[in-house]
């Protein structure tokens, strides 16, 4: 699914509008229509039992509103709608619906002031149709006193498009901003709803098609997409019937050193939970007693260490490289440390590496001073840091600006000739032909030690499996996520820890192979 930002969508209507023989009015009628249905559909139970207020702006937004409201009066809603006076100063379109809800004996008060808005709402639900996606900046007067109305009452909230007064293109709200528990965007996802504090404004998002057709999109090449369930579901590797361990892939982990062995471990459990046949952690021998008691469905492979300090030394390579002639896909790097011998191990097997491999944590750490060699010939790498290893790697400060900072790592991403994943909020996936991909789930108990190798471990797996690297980061960070947000509904976000996001890898397949036999 495409994200866009305003000036996109702008183009995107123009081009419908101009070329393909839809209209402005019939354009809004889709909208309202539209997001009419979803309301009678999926959060009303009983709409001749429901009492919806709606407040509209000037635009094009709340002509949006005075369709939903046409509907919903025409479901059996108990429907009035509020707006600024006077009422013929609205746009050409809004106007129209305006006029035909008035028509229909829909009840419309115009106000002068807020204190003229109901001090006791008696409503259901209140429909925020009073910003669009052009809006930028911060609300003044009487739309910004709306804005405050809606937010003090204890009444859930429907946003028309998005919440107003977020700016969709980089999810900022520079004052006051209608917070959601639902969010209808016409036509396309905007990307400010999913980069915060706007992806908290927000609540339940779901896209409503307006009749553009997909071709229109298509033309202005939007190079940004969002994750969705239904894309994950269908990259998932296909399982034989008849399949045994050898058929559903073997992944060798390059992993762990004195005081890191949490890190080989978590890799290698989740890589094992995500669908993998056999997995083999390579760790320095000194460590490996550690491990062969932490790990039971994961082997271990003992490799030399530096005078027995626990960290990968140079002459482990020939036996490395056996291993990984043995296995379908390779992880480097969660928990290897950063000892001299070490980096220059790493920076020896990924010159000459030929296998998919995710290069991770200290493995990426190795290359902070020999950046160079990682710009060789290779074609199936994924690079997974953080912003602190990609700044290290990079040796450039990362850009505040959204598209600044999207540019700068599709630039590394095509250098590397390398799927980079880019962890954060929200983490973003970006190919060689600088496609970027947006991960909308997760949340903030996700941020402590350990979950990148979670990560490592699910995303390996899907490589040993024989999906693409793009789309096995793809499939493994938007799983990686939804086991956070299956986990903090047990846990809270304070108190979850790397490891329980393991624990809820069985539910997150389950969830998205149960949505794909709904499709199929």
């Amino acid at each position: 699914m495409k994200l866009v930002t305003a000036e996109q969508m702008r183009a995107i209507d123009t081009e419908t509008i101009n070329n393909r023989g839809l209209s402005g009015p019939e354009l809004m009628e889709n909208a309202g229509r539209g997001i009419a249905e979803k309301i009678r559909d999926n959060i009303l139970g009983e709409p001749a039992d429901s009492k919806i207020a709606i407040l509209c702006g000037k635009g094009n937004n709340g002509g949006d509103g005075f369709v939903i409201g046409r509907y919903l009066f025409e479901y059996g809603c108990d429907v009035t709608i509020y707006l600024p006076a006077p009422c013929n100063n609205l746009s050409v379109d809004a106007l129209l619906n305006f006029n035909r809800a008035k028509e229909l004996g829909v009840k419309l008060i115009a106000v002068e002031a807020c204190e003229q808005l109901p001090e006791n709402l008696e409503a259901d639900y209140i429909v925020d149709a009073i910003f669009g996606t052009g809006f930028s900046g911060s609300p003044r007067g009487l739309l910004s006193k709306f804005i405050q109305y809606i937010n003090i009452r204890n009444i859930p909230v429907i946003a028309v498009d998005c919440p107003s007064g977020l700016n969709v293109n980089n999810g900022l709200c520079e004052g006051d901003t209608v917070q959601a528990m639902f969010s209808y965007p016409l036509a396309a996802a905007k990307i400010g709803m999913y980069y915060s504090p706007g992806r908290e404004k927000c609540g339940f998002v779901e896209v409503v098609p307006i009749g553009i057709p997909d071709d229109v999109i298509n033309k202005f090449d939007i190079k940004e997409n969002l994750i969705t369930s239904d894309m994950v579901s269908k990259l998932l590797p296909r399982r034989k019937p008849d399949g045994h361990k050898g058929d559903f892939g073997k992944l060798f982990i390059l992993a762990g050193s004195t005081g890191l062995t949490g890190a080989a471990t978590l890799a290698a459990e989740a890589s094992a939970r995500s669908g993998l046949g056999l997995v083999t952690v390579g760790c320095p021998q000194t460590i490996n007693p550690i491990l062969e008691n932490k790990l039971t469905e994961p082997m271990t492979y003992p490799l030399p260490d530096v005078g027995k300090k626990g960290f990968l030394a140079k002459r482990g390579l020939g036996g490395i490289r056996k291993k990984m002639t043995e296995n379908d896909a390779v992880v480097i790097g969660p928990g290897i440390g950063t000892h001299y011998e070490t980096r220059e191990l790493v920076q020896k097997l990924v010159s000459e590496i030929d296998k998919p491999t995710i290069i991770d944590a200290d493995g990426l750490n190795a290359f902070a001073k020999n950046r160079e060699a990682l710009a060789g010939e290779h074609s199936k790498l994924i690079l997974t840091p953080h912003p602190g290893e990609f700044k290290r790697l990079i040796d450039e400060e990362i850009p505040d600006d959204l598209f600044d900072k999207y540019n700068m790592v599709r630039a590394y991403a095509k250098k590397y000739n390398s799927v980079i994943v880019l962890k954060g909020s929200p983490t973003i996936v970006v190919d060689t032909n600088g496609q970027l991909f947006l991960n909308p789930t997760g949340n903030n108990g996700m941020a402590t030690g350990g979950t990148g190798d979670v990560l490592s471990g699910i995303i390996g797996s899907f490589l040993a499996q024989g999906l693409s690297p793009l789309d096995s980061a793809i499939a493994g960070v938007y799983i990686h996520g939804l086991c956070g947000d299956l986990a903090v509904d047990d846990y809270g976000e304070r108190s979850l820890l790397a490891g329980d996001l393991i624990e809820y890898l069985p539910e997150a397949f389950i969830l998205l192979e149960t949505a794909e036999d709904k499709t199929t």
